[in-house]
């Protein structure tokens, strides 16, 4: 199992981090997620389900995204997911913003992936702990990118 927990302050209101978060706006900060649908439930509540595509290259992976924690405060915002790929991985995702003070955001990202049969266990032990962390830090950076954009254009 591969474990992270990636905390970055971000200079933009809390608000603006948030509306990246968006079913309509993770394409800013997820470009491979090709689609993110409502399918059951209603969004903002555990239980919520999204069909969701990730696209690598020329193939398309599709699959069901489960809501199992989400929170939107005026200084926290949390949203907890979890999804399983090809049958082979089991993944869980946190992100949660902390207001820092009105032009400051905590941004805490947090989850875990598991191998569920013995292909994905083994590709788990295949990856390297470094290239996980390149994936990590450019996503940070993307979200901290696209928040200062969104700052811009409102």
């Amino acid at each position: 199992m591969l474990t992270w927990h990636e905390e970055q302050v971000i200079p933009v209101h809390i608000d603006h981090v948030w509306t990246l978060f968006q079913p309509d706006q993770l394409h800013r900060i997820m470009p491979n997620v090709v689609k993110h649908e409502l399918v059951e439930g209603n969004h903002g509540e555990p239980g919520a389900k999204y069909e969701q595509s990730y696209q690598q290259g020329k193939r398309v992976e599709t699959y069901i995204v489960e809501t199992l924690e989400h929170d939107d405060q005026p200084n926290e915002k949390h949203w907890k997911m979890k999804f399983a790929i090809g049958r082979a991985f089991q993944i869980e995702t946190e992100y949660t913003l902390k207001k820092q003070n009105d032009s400051e955001t905590l941004f805490i990202y947090k989850g875990k992936n598991e191998g569920t049969n013995w292909f994905g266990k083994l590709m788990m032990k295949m990856m390297s702990r470094k290239s996980n962390d390149k994936v990590l830090t450019k996503f940070m950076n993307r979200v901290e990118a696209e928040a200062k954009k969104e700052v811009e254009q409102a």
